[in-house]
This record gives structure tokens, sequence and C-alpha cells, in this order.
């Protein structure tokens, strides 16, 4: 296998959980449901003042609190999931657990909302010799909250011919090692994303980047990738 075919991008935010007068909530922005082809997302714009929410969400008034900020609900919409949109999240507990608790806002809202509810942790830092805390070592820092939804994309460059991309094979789902049957995550890997695949299901229990003592990294997947090729328009 050939090193640097796979390039993983930058996550992004794509429902980020806020609390309001009817519970917590999942924000997102119309834009950002239509780039992953979430279905039933109406055309027009919403103003900074105006939100939407999904039916079940009963607002007194028609005004909804996302933490401190009161915005007007202007419609009501129901985000859908049906094929071929939204990676077949449909049927997936955590997204069954918020689909009727989703808002959508401007945009330009949608960055201030985050930034106003981000956990703001404090932690102190220890010395290793005492085992004790370090003295004027107190500090705080933001993190994103549990229950975010976080959207990644993933690019092969698959600039080999056919046949060719996988030099050594299918690695079957157990490699013998000492006589001994030892399996391998993920199943079979028959190319680069099925390693990659293979790691993301791992995130769950190992985590990613710094911070893993404190309990940061960790990643659940919902539903499947989806696939498209460069240069054409549908998604597998």
């Amino acid at each position: 296998m050939s090193s640097g075919v796979v390039n993983i991008f930058d996550a992004h935010i794509l429902l980020f959980p806020v609390h309001s007068i009817l519970g917590p909530v999942w924000v997102s922005t119309p834009q950002c449901l239509r780039d992953v082809e979430f279905a039933g997302i109406p055309e027009g714009t919403l103003s900074d003042t105006q939100c939407w929410t999904t039916p079940r969400l009963k607002t007194e008034n028609l005004r909804l609190n996302l933490g401190w900020l009161m915005l007007d609900v202007a419609d009501q919409v129901q985000v859908q999931v049906e094929p071929p949109s939204a990676s077949n999240w449909k049927g997936q507990p955590a997204w069954n657990a918020i689909q009727d608790r989703i808002v959508l806002v401007s945009e330009s809202l949608f960055p201030h909302i985050v930034n106003s509810n981000l956990e703001v942790r404090t932690s102190v830092a220890i010395d290793p010799k005492r085992g004790a805390a370090e003295e004027g070592m107190l500090f705080t820092y933001e993190a994103l909250p549990r229950a975010t939804f976080l959207t990644v994309e993933i690019v092969l460059d698959d600039y080999r011919r056919e046949g060719e991309f996988w030099p050594l094979g299918e690695v079957k789902e157990t490699e013998q090692k000492n006589g001994k049957s030892k399996p391998l995550p993920g199943g079979s890997w028959n190319d680069p994303l099925d390693v990659v695949r293979a790691g993301l299901k791992m995130i769950e229990w190992l985590g990613v980047g710094g911070m893993g003592t404190r309990g940061f990294g960790r990643l659940a997947i919902v539903g499947e990738h989806r696939e498209q090729a460069y240069g054409k328009e549908e998604w597998q």
C-alpha cells in the first residue's frame, strides 16, 4: 500500500446542542444540511432574528430561546433523511433521538451560537514529581459538548490504474501470526478506504488527538459513509 494517498480534512460542526426552554435542541443552518443532502430544507433565507424548527417543537408565542438568545420562529420544517440523502442515517439511534428537536438559523448567526454555548472547563497542571497541583497553573479551556454532530471529508487520491492500487492484495479478516489467528478491525481490507473506516470505528474507544486522559477525542460514527467520484455529481 502506498503512503499519502488518503487526505482527512478538518471536521465541521453539523448539528450543535444548545439548551432552550423546551429542553435540548440541535442547531444547524439550512446550507449545512443541504451540503450533506438532507431533504425537506426550504430554499428561503433566514434573518438573524428568525429560526426554523421541526413541527414537534411547540413554542409559545412563536418564539424560542437558544441559550441567552431569543428568536422568532418563522416556519416549521421537517428535516428528512430519506435516501439518497444524509448518508443512511435513517433508523440510527443517535439520529432518532434528535430528529424532532432541530432548529435552523442563519449562516451569520450560527457561529455566535456555537461560541456562546461551548463548554468551559477548568483544569490545573500537575507536577509529575510531587503528584500535586502546580502553583499558579490553573487554566480554563473551551470544548464542544457531547452529542455534537460533525461531518468530515476524506479524499482518496486514486491515481493508480485499476487493479494496481492495492499492490499487496486483499488483507483477509484474520492474519496468521505465530500460528495464531489475529482478527483485523473492520473486516477485510481491500483498499485504503477500508483501513480508514476501521480507524474511524476504533476512535469510539481509543480516541484521537490530545487531552485523551480528560475524556476528549472519542467519536462515534453515525450511519454509513457516502462516496463520490471526482467530476461526478451523483453520490453512492
